[in-house]
């Protein structure tokens, strides 16, 4: 009988367990060739129309997993799918696809050179004609932006969430007025008089082009904000990707200073109408980031089904400041909705 008992107990416990515990894809399966034709790393270029001309966009699928797909949103405006790269190292042992992305006028994407093109709503509809193109659907599809790509996935998914499954915000506020207020009351406080007043001096001569403006940047603020280690350590794929930045982009859509957002988007704001996204959303901030972290706590109660992630030791870039935080957190997300499916 007592034998009997231990058992049933033994057998209660393993069989929670693996309730728990989330379907883990087969590595086959995982690996496996995505079609039968001649085989090229999973990149696709997909073709879009915007204003009534048709370009590529480069995209490369990671793995996988017809259930589980994040399509991945990179920010700037203007960088690369590049510094994404350290997904790879996370997210292939829990059997989570993930398809890198460069937007258009970014990366290996084409580039029109027309700043007509540097529009959120346009953005907006480049991302559905991409979705739509790699068989993306509510089934499967979460769609995850870190810094402007979070801009552009909160747009999105006020318009289209109906094709979505789950959202991740990384690192973004849900208004650009705010974050300038962030910046001049809270960031610019945290500088050396010295050093604020002569960036000042420099952007109020808007001589952005003066190698001071970074010398000074880089240590005072990229440093302590962007990704919280000597710039000379910084990851291989952070610095290839910022390399590549499309400064026509960048500047029309941010504006040239770092002290908040002086271009098109500066007035963007959608704060009021988060309640209207009922996805499950993961909110992602960091304590030394360049977006306020409360702001983006506050950010996950709006949301119907709204969860944040606190990154304590991160900045802007936290999947790598922070590491393990950023993605023990995100994949416990994706594990939680797929839980609940």
């Amino acid at each position: 009988m007592k034998k009997l008992l231990i058992v049933c107990i033994v057998s209660a416990f393993l069989f929670s367990c693996q309730q728990g515990k989330q379907p883990v894809v087969d590595t086959k399966d995982y690996f496996a060739h995505q079609d039968s034709g001649m085989q090229s790393g999973n990149v696709k270029f997909v073709e879009v129309e915007s204003f009534g001309k048709k370009f590529k966009v480069w995209t490369k699928r990671f793995g996988n997993n017809p259930k589980t797909r994040i399509l991945l949103l990179n920010g700037g405006p203007g960088a690369t799918h590049e510094y994404f790269e350290c997904f790879e190292n996370f997210l292939p042992q829990e059997g989570i696809e993930f398809i890198y992305y460069d937007q258009l006028g970014c990366g290996l994407s084409d580039n029109p050179n027309d700043t007509a093109y540097w529009d959120l709503p346009r953005f907006v509809e480049e991302v559905e004609q991409v979705r739509k193109a790699l068989g993306l659907n509510k089934d499967n599809f979460y769609l995850l932006g870190h810094s402007w790509g979070g801009i552009l996935a909160m747009q999105y998914a006020l318009k289209y969430q109906d094709q979505m499954k789950a959202l991740v915000i990384s690192n973004m506020m849900s208004s650009c007025p705010d974050y300038g207020k962030y910046a001049d009351e809270v960031l610019s406080k945290q500088f050396d008089k010295p050093v604020l007043d002569t960036l000042m001096a420099m952007e109020a001569r808007n001589d952005f082009a003066n190698p001071n403006y970074m010398g000074l940047l880089i240590p005072n603020f990229y440093e302590k904000h962007i990704l919280r280690l000597p710039s000379a350590q910084w990851p291989e794929p952070v610095n290839r990707s910022f390399a590549k930045m499309n400064q026509s982009l960048y500047v029309t859509m941010q504006g040239p200073s770092e002290f908040g957002i002086a271009g098109r988007l500066s007035n963007w704001d959608v704060s009021k109408e988060l309640k209207n996204i009922k996805l499950p959303t993961l909110v992602v901030g960091a304590k030394h980031d360049t977006m306020d972290p409360e702001h983006m706590k506050w950010m996950a109660s709006q949301f119907k089904n709204g969860t944040y992630l606190y990154c304590e030791n991160g900045s802007h870039m936290s999947m790598y400041d922070d590491q393990q935080t950023y993605f023990k957190g995100l994949i416990g997300f994706v594990h939680a909705v797929e839980g609940q499916n």
